[in-house]
């Protein structure tokens, strides 16, 4: 496998650097996701960006991490779900929600059932939504915007997963508490 750089702030190409300590102080840490995408800065402010939009959704802060963690644990994204166990922790899930959506089962919670079944749903059929799914998540509850705003959650993951399939992005020490093994099958 090629071995893609670890920068940090000071070995990471000019356009990369602000991202990179923005994200550094903001976290109080780089992680080595950014510091893999800093190679492509590109890429890297492409992530921010999108992650900033992510974030004003009208998705409560739960059900985006929700999101987040079962489409990184679907696609065998050790970093992502790591990260996302982090975040998802911080915006208020409860344990048991966040073991069922790292052993990728449905929580128990209806509206978070919801949105990682559509989120696994529109992920793993490339956004060829199936009609009964999509008439089950606006059922849940949630609105025809809130089915686009999935769409970016996919995006995200799309960005993060395969950049650390490709890089073979390393945990942070800050992450290993949070460390998950994708099953083998």
């Amino acid at each position: 496998m090629t071995d893609f750089t670890l920068h940090t702030t000071d070995t990471a190409p000019e356009e990369a650097k602000a991202n990179l300590q923005a994200a550094e102080k903001k976290m109080g840490f780089l992680p080595n996701i950014f510091a893999k995408m800093a190679e492509a800065p590109t890429l890297l402010e492409a992530y921010l960006a999108l992650d900033g939009i992510y974030a004003k959704t009208s998705l409560s802060p739960v059900e985006q991490q929700a999101a987040l963690l079962a489409i990184s644990a679907d696609n065998h994204c050790a970093f992502c779900v790591a990260a996302h166990t982090g975040g998802i922790k911080k915006a208020g899930a409860d344990d048991a929600t966040v073991k069922d959506l790292r052993a990728r089962t449905t929580p128990n919670d209806a509206k978070l059932a919801a949105v990682t079944r559509f989120a696994r749903h529109l992920n793993a059929q490339r956004g060829w939504a199936e009609q009964a799914e999509l008439d089950a998540f606006l059922e849940a509850g949630f609105t025809q915007q809130q089915v686009l705003e999935l769409v970016i959650a996919c995006a995200l993951k799309t960005l993060s997963n395969y950049t650390n399939h490709v890089a073979g992005t390393p945990l942070n020490e800050e992450l290993k508490p949070l460390a998950w093994e994708a099953p083998t099958s």
